[in-house]
């Protein structure tokens, strides 16, 4: 260390050799002057990347959407009546799944469908006395060769156009069930808010949703056994309704008898059933009119 007064060099020691300086002093204000001249840098804040609070919502809906469905179906009766107005987007979106999946089942599968029907008709009495066995063949032949065709793009089946319509016709009438059953409900003298009510027949749909999205796979792989699947699906609901009914307590005696109120909504079922399948009857009414008139469609044959 350097002496201030006389310059010369120490090595060491608290005293200059030379002139006697005390050379602690040095060193504190040495110290202090390497401590001003060095400042650190200001190092830049780290944020991080904050996750996308849309994906986590979705992530968060679809976790507990599914292990609501699948306890559901292992324990239907028991899911329905814990269902309370919390469960009320899950049962939305089931609903949701089983009104989507009836169009999207009927566009994949409607070849499939047309050949049972045909097949079924060769087996009447009536007809299949008359026809060679030849002729059975030939349609075998020609039914092998429709399930092999992409017709869809022959005559211009949009399936933007048949599943957002019919979605839509399905929804409204599903819609209209699950209000008529509410009403019943109410005139029976159930005290339960509509959230709830939909929250407990949506954990009911459950299993008919289960059934038609099986029907559903099975349509993509081109097996004709979907249409029991999307049956035994669109004929549950006459199961879901006084399932739901029935899982409520009346608050009061005088309210209209069970038996009654389900009755009452099964007449609603059956007029929308009817609406939807006239519904469905103009459509293939349309495509067969469509294959028909194709050019294309013939030249196959």
């Amino acid at each position: 260390m350097n002496c201030s007064n006389c310059g010369h060099f120490n090595e060491g020691g608290k005293f200059c050799v030379k002139c006697g300086h005390k050379l602690q002093e040095e060193a504190a204000v040495s110290q202090a002057a390497a401590a001003s001249e060095y400042q650190p840098q200001p190092q830049p804040a780290y944020a991080p990347q904050q996750p996308n609070q849309r994906v986590c919502q979705a992530k968060k809906v679809s976790k507990s959407f599914f292990s609501y469905f699948a306890e559901g179906i292992k324990n239907p009766t028991a899911t329905a009546q814990a269902a309370g107005e919390s469960q009320f987007v899950n049962a939305l979106i089931t609903v949701i799944l089983y009104v989507l999946s009836i169009p999207i089942m009927l566009y994949i599968g409607w070849k499939l469908l047309l050949i049972q029907f045909v097949r079924s008709m060769f087996k009447l009495p009536i007809i299949s006395e008359e026809l060679a066995p030849s002729d059975m063949e030939d349609f075998n032949t020609g039914a092998d060769l429709i399930k092999a065709t992409d017709i869809n793009s022959i005559i211009h089946f949009n399936f933007t156009d048949f599943v957002f319509k019919q979605g839509i016709f399905i929804f409204i009438g599903l819609a209209v069930i699950i209000g008529a059953t509410y009403v019943a409900a109410k005139f029976g003298k159930v005290d339960v808010s509509f959230k709830e009510f939909f929250s407990r027949f949506g954990t009911f749909l459950i299993i008919p949703t289960a059934l038609l999205l099986i029907g559903l796979v099975l349509a993509f792989l081109h097996v004709e056994y979907f249409s029991y699947f999307m049956n035994f699906g669109l004929l549950s609901i006459f199961l879901v309704v006084p399932f739901t009914i029935a899982s409520f307590k009346q608050s009061g005696t005088n309210g209209l008898d069970r038996i009654y109120s389900t009755l009452i909504v099964y007449v609603v079922i059956t007029i929308v059933l009817t609406f939807i399948a006239n519904g469905l009857g103009e459509e293939a009414k349309t495509i067969i009119t469509r294959m028909g008139n194709s050019s294309e469609l013939n030249d196959l044959f």
